[in-house]
């Protein structure tokens, strides 16, 4: 880490990286801090990615690490706990002391996946428990699903796996369910459960199924789930940042404007801090237009003060 950096990433997935690399190629010192807590570390790998359908998700971090060092761009692992402004730029300051001011900000810190409390529920996270029929649904093709009720997303996430197997459970849990939306399940062959959920069941560490309240247990392969959504934003409060709630009602994110900028000037975001449904493309590609805005955004800070400099160095062009 130097003392000074054009842009201070703060995030090291793949729109941190993908934005890191824009800014690196386009000759800015850039610095990526990064805690290490990826939130598809369980996963056994990344699906829907054009050219790389399947690497692991840590190959792919790595990849992205080696691609922004080779274009001169610095990373560092810790934990942002505070950012400020000193009327020089943002003071980012980590959970260990180290501090780094940066000219602009793009927050790329993912969120956190809030799970329902169900007993074994979290141990299954990414790997038998799952969330995106997109990012897991062709692993448990044709096995018996079942997903839980949780949000106004879980209908139409039954749906969705439906499309993947003829073997679909709907399990209420604690949620009301509309006759209209009990006629689509049932129009869709998709099976109905009553009651509280309170386990899922393993053996030879494996899922084998859900067990009811009342002591029922329904065999599953797999249990889709619909998470509550927390963008990592909290250090940003010192600047007047917070995350607020999403559109969807999925949980709270950063807004940005068409161009990945929040209110805040001089801090942009991208990746699921911004959009918690952004996949690893969709969230490289908004991190990657971030990187360009802001190196944009650079450019002109530049240009005025190039132009405020040579001040009266330069007669007026005559007119005429």
């Amino acid at each position: 880490m130097n003392e000074r950096y054009d842009v201070v990433v703060i995030g090291g997935g793949a729109a941190g990286l993908n934005g890191a690399l824009m800014l690196a190629r386009s000759r800015r010192s850039v610095l990526v801090v990064d805690a290490g807590e990826p939130r598809n570390a369980p996963a056994h790998g990344v699906h829907g990615l054009l050219g790389r359908e399947g690497m692991a998700p840590a190959e792919l971090l790595a990849r992205g690490r080696d691609e922004v060092r080779s274009y001169g761009g610095d990373l560092a692992t810790g934990s942002v706990v505070a950012v400020t402004h000193d009327g020089r730029g943002f003071v980012v300051t980590l959970a260990d002391g180290r501090s780094v001011l940066g000219r602009r900000l793009l927050v790329t810190t993912g969120l956190v996946d809030e799970l329902p409390t169900v007993t074994g529920l979290a141990e299954r996270w990414g790997r038998d428990v799952l969330h995106c029929p997109y990012c897991h649904g062709w692993e448990v093709r044709d096995q018996a699903i079942g997903v839980l009720a949780g949000s106004a997303r879980s209908v139409h996430q039954a749906l969705l796996f439906r499309q993947l197997s003829d073997d679909v459970v709907y399990f209420t849990h604690d949620s009301q369910t509309s006759p209209e939306e009990r006629i689509e399940l049932t129009a869709r062959g998709i099976g109905v459960v009553d009651g509280v959920v309170a386990a899922v069941e393993t053996v030879d560490d494996l899922l084998t199924g859900v067990r009811l309240a009342d002591g029922t247990l329904v065999a599953r392969q797999a249990l889709a789930v619909s998470t509550r959504m927390v963008a990592r934003a909290d250090f940003l409060a010192g600047v007047g940042l917070r995350a607020v709630e999403h559109p969807s009602g999925a949980g709270v994110h950063l807004p940005v404007d068409a161009l990945g900028r929040t209110e805040v000037p001089g801090i942009w975001a991208a990746g699921n801090a911004a959009d918690p449904f952004a996949q690893v493309g969709a969230a490289a590609a908004a991190g990657a237009f971030a990187g360009a805005q802001i190196n944009a955004d650079l450019v002109q800070e530049d240009t005025r003060a190039a132009v405020q400099a040579l001040g009266a160095q330069v007669e007026p062009a005559p007119v005429g």
